[in-house]
């Protein structure tokens, strides 16, 4: 197991500069001036000269290329051309946001999606199973920034002054907030450790659920209701209709006949022998899907109002800020790494029968 990854892990990484190294050189051969779209009617030919000259613009893409992975290695992501600020600041603000809006989203597709698949494969053909895949087939059609509007009307407008009123934008309720961690536990750090703590800090979820802060707790938790809900529509349809298709080809299997010929009831046939075997496809779904959560959901970030990645990679790739687009290309490619591992993995569990090595 652990040489299988290894094995992954070593191959990945041509991978992982492959992936850069394109979008490294597709940002740079966009017909656009760089300067001119940070500074606006404030750039000049000779200030645009000197913005070109000292962000090394001026030197053939594989040079740029080279110097810019010798400042990877060392752990120096660049600066933002737009914002003026480190990267790797950015990342740690950002991509929590991110983060904690997948997974909220991706738990609620898996928990309602999978149930709703078993229930529609046991009771095939019957009105449930209709009811649910027509309810499934309408959320893969649904646009998400159209549910998150009406999402937004809904629970924010109509039921205003009622117990389900929930809030439309923003991560935290005006005039509540959540002290970082090195202040709640008066930590002194630098460097790396000082990122880590930081980046957990702004996981507002985890760090209030740490913290015991459960006024920020559950604050933080109803402002991810909606937009985790808007996400988890496609998601959840598809790991829906995904389950039941597969259930439905484990159940007409002859060791099921079997079980049942003994005398087994169904649930205990279907949960205990069955849903095992029939998680494969669902879990390279999940993988999937986590994934493409975290690369950012543009529209529910901007929808909601909220600061993640979706959001800074749009505004970096319309103003041309090179170092924002590739840094968190390179942090979202090594995400989606993870995760088809992870999910790789998991096959060897679910299915005894799969042997890496």
């Amino acid at each position: 197991m652990h040489r299988y990854i290894f094995q992954r892990l070593l191959l990945a990484l041509p991978v992982l500069v492959g992936i850069l190294f394109v979008t490294f050189a597709l940002a740079r051969l966009i017909p656009s001036d760089p300067c001119r779209a940070v500074l606006g009617e404030r750039a000049t030919d000779a200030i645009c000269d000197d913005f070109i000259r000292r962000h090394g613009l001026d030197k053939p893409i594989p040079v740029q290329f080279a110097v810019y992975m010798g400042e990877v290695l060392q752990g120096n992501l660049g600066n933002s051309i737009r914002f003026n600020r480190p990267v790797m600041d950015l990342l740690i603000e950002r991509l929590p946001m991110t983060m904690e809006l997948s997974l909220a989203a991706l738990t609620i597709a898996i928990v309602v999606g999978v149930p709703l698949g078993i229930i529609s494969a046991v009771r095939h053909n019957t009105t449930v199973d209709v009811v649910t895949m027509v309810g499934a087939n309408i959320g893969v059609s649904m646009p998400v920034f159209w549910l998150g509007l009406m999402l937004a009307y809904v629970f924010a407008l109509l039921l205003r002054d009622t117990p389900l009123q929930l809030p439309p934008s923003g991560r935290l309720t005006s005039g509540i907030s959540l002290p970082p961690l090195t202040t709640t536990w008066h930590l002194e750090l630098s460097g790396a450790a000082l990122n880590v703590v930081d980046f957990l800090s702004n996981l507002y979820v985890f760090n209030a659920l740490i913290t015991g802060n459960w006024r920020v707790l559950i604050d933080a938790l109803r402002h991810l209701i909606l937009p985790a809900v808007a996400l988890a529509t496609i998601p959840l349809a598809l790991i829906a209709r995904i389950t039941r298709s597969s259930l439905l080809e484990v159940l007409s299997l002859d060791y099921i006949r079997t079980a049942r010929a003994k005398g087994l009831r169904e649930w205990p046939v279907v949960m205990k022998h069955a849903l095992r075997n029939a998680l494969l496809p669902v879990v390279t779904v999940v993988g999937l899907s986590l994934g493409g959560l975290l690369s950012g959901a543009v529209l529910t970030e901007t929808i909601f109002s909220l600061p993640g990645v979706g959001r800074i990679l749009y505004d970096s790739i319309t103003a041309r800020d090179y170092t924002v687009v590739q840094a968190f290309t390179l942090v979202i490619a090594i995400g989606f790494v993870g995760i088809n591992l992870l999910t790789d993995l998991s096959y060897a569990y679910l299915d005894p029968r799969i042997r890496l090595s």
